[in-house]
């Protein structure tokens, strides 16, 4: 009895050993979605390289993202059209799940922290 406990528990060691821990570097291109509610309307992201668009309503906005590291980057509008525009968003992710994170925005250097959860649709 103690031999087959001992192989069980070796068993599910190995097994969990095997689990790839949930990395950020997965959501840094593709495309994602920031669901209605919580202050956001629905949201189409689509990144690439250096390059972040975002569909929402009728309007679509190109933004350049900076990773400083794998838990923190900042968005600039590319064409600002008005002046909160051209503030930086800095963004921190603080939370990981396996198709979404949970993040935190501030918008220049203001004190109003937005938060929601983007969830990845496509690579």
């Amino acid at each position: 009895m103690k031999k087959i406990v001992l192989i069980i528990s070796i068993f599910s060691l190995l097994i969990s050993c095997n689990n790839e821990p949930l990395s950020p570097d997965r959501f840094k291109s593709g495309t994602f979605e920031i669901p209605e509610g919580k202050g956001y309307e629905k949201t189409i992201i689509i990144r690439q390289d250096s390059i972040q668009i975002e569909k929402y309503e009728d309007r679509i906005d190109t933004l350049s993202i900076s990773w400083k590291n794998n838990f923190n980057y900042t968005l600039k509008m590319l064409h600002p059209k008005t002046a909160i525009d051209e503030d930086p968003i800095h963004v921190k992710i603080i939370n990981l799940e396996k198709n979404s994170y949970e993040f935190e925005a501030v918008i220049g250097h203001s004190n109003f922290i937005q938060k929601g959860e983007i969830f990845k649709i496509t690579d």
